[in-house]
């Protein structure tokens, strides 16, 4: 038999089994016959530190961002060289304040116990947090260099691009908000109920820079 009729009859074979094992998983009994198992031998995730916290969480926003990130090559189509990703980025941004700088002279009680005075920093925003689970790529186009590119590179598909532009536009919403308006309305709160318990007659809480 010729050489090109053993690298057909070859192929030909391949694609018979293939085919022969799609339908023979759609019976019953068989289905998973020619799946996949995944296994989980990741270990046992280690602790590196522990950090004091001192802050009080006043606030907390939810935001939801469409990124829509596109990378073009000059003198290239778009079907040789360059990607267009849609992606739904989920996150949420805490807004706290840092009691831990409030220092004794900013804390001022009359004599008789009835009167205290605050001063405290103004609120800050933390770092926006993605949820993996609420984001997801709505559409991925990629030109046939960037193909074989995420194909040898090891990491295909990678979604680390728009992951970041999400983030950085979350955080730029979050700083849009009145989300620090609502931690030192909500920590001013939490404050005067504290000291008013403890049987404080006026509390006054002020913020400064």
């Amino acid at each position: 038999m010729p050489a090109w009729a053993k690298v057909l009859t070859s192929v030909v074979v391949v694609l018979a089994v293939m085919f022969a094992g799609i339908r023979l998983s759609l019976l019953p009994g068989l289905r998973d016959f020619f799946g996949t198992e995944t296994t989980d031998r990741t270990g046992p995730a280690l602790l590196q530190s522990i950090q004091d916290m001192s802050r009080f969480e006043g606030a907390s926003g939810n935001f939801q961002v469409v990124v829509d990130l596109e990378k073009d090559a000059k003198f290239l189509p778009d079907a040789i060289r360059g990607s267009r990703t849609l992606y739904v980025g989920a996150g949420t941004v805490d807004a706290y304040v840092d009691l831990g700088k409030v220092a004794q002279k900013d804390v001022t009680v009359d004599e008789d116990r009835t009167k205290a005075t605050l001063r405290l920093p103004h609120a800050r925003l933390a770092t926006p947090a993605l949820d993996p689970s609420r984001s997801y790529a709505v559409s991925k186009q990629r030109g046939l260099f960037d193909r074989l590119g995420d194909f040898f590179s090891g990491n295909p598909n990678s979604e680390q691009a728009v992951q970041k532009l999400a983030v950085k536009h979350i955080g730029e919403a979050a700083r849009e908000s009145e989300l620090t308006a609502r931690a030192e309305t909500n920590t001013t709160g939490m404050l005067k109920g504290l000291l008013r318990s403890l049987g404080f007659e006026e509390v006054t809480v002020s913020y400064v820079a």
